[in-house]
């Protein structure tokens, strides 16, 4: 539920270390053969093997498609109140950013399905990236549509490179506002090291989550609720949108998601005095990548 400078040179004759051949076999971790993997493809390069970032500058940004869930048929699902700000704020955002921005109203699943699989079967050779957006109810391991839950895997597998070809190579974006559990995260209180103090420190304490400082993009780490304001929106929509609007431009997006996970951790506390288990909360966004460069959203 929710709302819950050394340099280093190789010479011309000479591959780099880690491009060798090595001497015996290579396995896996695993018990048994193996599955057999699709036939050999290619595509296009759209960045040079060693580039340190992401070709953005392709003739457009990319598509961004926001599925937001405000309303479902399943009776135990609440409506969520506050989401529409998030969607606004998530369109204002990445317009600014020069995405194409597709939003898409309490759609069943098969429905998202549809809108993904068209998107995943266009051209997108002339486009920096593909971003999308999911702001709905869930739990461990899903995420709700109108109708039902379904696993995140069922969306991003079809922009895999072996069924997206044209964005091979390039950065595929998601993030995801919803719970992932109804576990709670009451924080533990930072008191200021009294060296620090002494030395000049301002010396006020605050509060964290117990899960801060350990490193697609989720709202809240698996089996722990997610919170969201019924008027301003999600803690996290809104520390993300700050943060893109703010430095988007100037940072490297990983760079940004570690501000985001400390503007969430710190600056947020769950408001809920009537239910004092639900009260003075905490949350700490969760972030897995498989980016292999910097991506940074320069100017159109």
């Amino acid at each position: 539920m929710e709302d819950h400078n050394n340099e280093t040179t190789v010479d011309a004759h000479e591959a780099p270390e880690n491009n060798k051949k090595q001497n015996g076999n290579d396995v896996g971790d695993a018990w048994g053969t193996g599955r057999t993997s699709n036939s050999h493809q290619i595509a296009r390069m759209p960045v040079e093997r060693f580039g340190s970032e992401y070709n953005m500058n392709h003739k457009n940004r990319g598509y961004a498609l926001i599925f937001n869930h405000e309303y479902f048929d399943v009776p135990s699902l609440k409506a969520r109140s506050g989401t529409a700000a998030d969607c606004d704020n998530l369109v204002n955002t990445l317009q600014n950013l020069h995405f194409n921005v597709r939003v898409f109203k309490d759609l069943k699943y098969r429905d998202m399905l549809k809108e993904v699989e068209a998107v995943a079967g266009m051209d997108h050779s002339d486009n920096d990236c593909i971003c999308i957006a999911i702001l709905s109810h869930g739990e461990l391991g899903y995420i709700y549509a109108r109708e039902g839950q379904y696993k995140l895997d069922s969306i991003w597998s079809y922009f895999t490179a072996n069924r997206c070809p044209s964005l091979a190579g390039k950065p595929k974006l998601f993030f995801v506002q919803a719970c992932q559990g109804d576990q709670l995260d009451g924080g533990i209180t930072m008191m200021p090291d009294r060296t620090e103090t002494d030395s000049g420190s301002t010396g006020l304490s605050y509060k964290i989550p117990i899960h801060a400082d350990f490193l697609i993009a989720y709202s809240t780490i698996p089996g722990f609720y997610s919170w969201r304001n019924t008027t301003k929106g999600s803690w996290f929509m809104q520390s993300l949108c700050y943060e893109l609007n703010q430095h988007g431009k100037k940072y490297d997006l990983l760079t940004l998601l570690t501000f985001v996970c400390r503007r969430v951790a710190i600056d947020f506390e769950s408001n809920t005095p009537d239910t004092p288990s639900m009260h003075q909360q905490k949350q700490i966004p969760c972030i897995t990548t498989m980016m292999t460069r910097l991506l940074r959203f320069n100017d159109k």
